[in-house]
């Protein structure tokens, strides 16, 4: 995990990845630079002003706004309402807050970039929630039992996938920055 990567020498840590997007207004693909990471507790940790500032200049079109982290998926419309009034956060992400805490407990300077995949008017349906387990790994029999349970979600799947991959494609144009 990270505390290996640090044990190792890094002397920065970034969050990169995908987020469920909680302002209304974001749609599959847009970035966003963590200004602050929400935690689940409410503390509010700021990312590294300075690097941000320099991902900033490298990703013109990128938002600059708080993220929360949260230890469980924010899965419907509602949850998502919820978040985003209570947090202030525009999205959400399962890793950023302990990359937060990991970068506080051992003084190092951090960062998140994310791409937004689900947009806040989306529920997510069942076989998503169920596939991948804690570890992170895909759960392919349990998606394809969710499934056969309730054949509708098929859609729902499809619709996932693509602004995933839209999400996705948004993080592999801005890897360059990182290196800024």
């Amino acid at each position: 995990g990270v505390e290996h990567l640090i044990r190792e020498g890094a002397t920065k840590l970034v969050s990169f990845g995908i987020a469920g997007a909680l302002d209304p207004s974001l749609k599959p693909g847009d970035l966003i630079l963590a200004s602050a990471v929400r935690l689940p507790d409410g503390h509010r940790q700021s990312a590294d002003q300075k690097w941000l500032v320099h991902i900033a200049q490298a990703l013109p079109h990128a938002r600059i706004a708080d993220v929360a982290g949260s230890s469980t998926i924010a899965a419907t419309v509602a949850d998502k309402r919820t978040l985003h009034r209570d947090s202030g956060a525009v999205c959400v992400d399962q890793e950023s807050h302990w990359v937060a805490q990991i970068a506080d407990a051992n003084r190092l300077p951090f960062i998140v970039v994310r791409a937004i995949a689900d947009r806040a008017g989306d529920n997510l349906p069942q076989a998503v929630l169920v596939g991948l387990d804690t570890e992170g790994n895909p759960r392919t029999a349990a998606v394809i039992a969710a499934l056969l349970r309730d054949p509708g979600q098929v859609f729902g799947l499809i619709r996932v996938a693509f602004q995933t991959r839209k999400a996705l494609q948004a993080l592999f144009r801005s890897r360059a920055a990182l290196t800024v």
